[in-house]
């Protein structure tokens, strides 16, 4: 098993929300780099990091951070938060990106995430943002109809790297787990 630890970043800070409310945010670490640094001297093989104003924003917003998390880390590093382009996940992908996570374009756009799965293998994945089972999209500040079950078949057979699940009720809250709604 692979633990992710993530760093999220709102204004350049690593933070963690409640339930996904930027307002709530807690700053936890106000140097990415030296967070990226302490988990790698931890012993975890990944950093799992999410543009939080990115995700608001639809275009990436922490970018600064993350090339200077890219520059400092010898550990492949994931991201996600307002890569909704193609040419988003492309620059990625070319910066050092290991592997990149779609979220708000998997529902608006599935196509681009057959299409990058295919151009880039095993560096392309989805995230499953839900409340109380149905997704959330930009930012989670959306809700849709799509429920997680659903999204997920959509990408079966997509080669996609990775599905990511977020149950945003617990996100922030330190509550462990939702292992009934991973069933």
């Amino acid at each position: 098993m692979t633990l992710y630890p993530a760093i999220d970043l709102k204004d350049g800070q690593c933070v963690r929300l409640r339930r996904g409310v930027m307002e709530r945010a807690t700053v936890y670490a106000p140097d990415p780099v030296a967070q990226a640094r302490a988990w790698q001297e931890a012993g975890f093989a990944w950093l799992h990091v999410v543009d939080l104003n990115g995700a608001f924003a639809g275009r990436p917003v922490n970018e600064a951070a993350v090339r200077a998390i890219l520059a400092a880390a010898s550990v492949p590093l994931q991201l996600g938060g307002g890569i909704r382009e193609r040419a988003t996940i492309d620059a990625w992908l070319v910066k050092g990106v290991a592997r990149v996570i779609i979220g708000t374009a998997a529902v608006r756009n599935p196509q681009l995430v057959r299409e990058a799965a295919r151009a880039a293998p095993g560096r392309i994945a989805v995230s499953l943002d839900a409340r109380d089972g149905k997704i959330a999209v930009a930012g989670w500040a959306e809700s849709c109809e799509l429920s997680v079950l659903e999204l997920a078949r959509r990408f079966e057979d997509a080669g996609v790297a990775a599905i990511i699940y977020t149950d945003i009720s617990r996100d922030g809250l330190l509550k462990g787990l939702n292992l009934d709604a991973t069933n």
